[in-house]
């Protein structure tokens, strides 16, 4: 009797625990962006100082643009990163930050006291960020030279990811553009 209520149970549990395991290979949060490989979804925002920044006259130059705010302890571990890339590519890859579910006055504040590396662009009622799919911050896309999204980073973007997306980015022959 006792055989068969352990061959039962086991019967039950294996396959359950089975699928457990292969869920628990995959984070949940982690969702491939449709994205990548799209245009990348236009946008006119005015930054901190009201200018306004359209990322269509931003064509022919490769982007980058990180949604973060102030609350995400990973954007602040990740600010010293976007900075050193900003400065590195000067002229060659515009950086844009996307000001996500914050107050400009908080971001204006972190800037003064932190620096900047880009633009913070104040993303009204969060339409920018719908239509780019993100979840929270911070959540960064690489835009080649013809507005094709060819890469994102989803958390801090690693100095690795930085460097192999901005130098695929640069080999772009500015000539494809169109």
């Amino acid at each position: 009797m006792n055989r068969k209520v352990l061959l039962i149970g086991l019967g039950i549990c294996l396959p359950v625990l089975l699928v457990l395991g292969f869920g628990f290979r995959h984070d949940p949060q982690i969702v491939e962006s449709p994205l990548i490989g799209q245009p990348a979804p236009s946008f006119r925002l005015a930054d901190l100082d009201g200018n306004i920044v359209d990322l269509e006259e931003l064509r022919g130059t490769p982007v980058v643009i990180n949604f973060w705010a102030t609350y995400c302890v990973p954007c602040w571990v990740e600010h010293p990163l976007l900075m050193e890339g900003a400065r590195r590519w000067r002229g060659e890859i515009h950086f844009l930050g996307v000001i996500f579910q914050d107050e400009p006055g908080l971001i204006a504040q972190f800037n003064t006291e932190n620096g900047t590396w880009g633009p913070s662009l104040i993303d009204e009622g969060g339409r920018v960020a719908i239509a780019y799919g993100v979840y929270g911050p911070p959540e960064t896309f690489f835009i080649d030279r013809d507005g094709t999204i060819v890469d994102k980073a989803i958390g801090a973007v690693s100095p690795q990811q930085l460097l192999d997306v901005a130098n695929r980015l640069l080999a772009q022959p500015a000539e494809a553009t169109g």
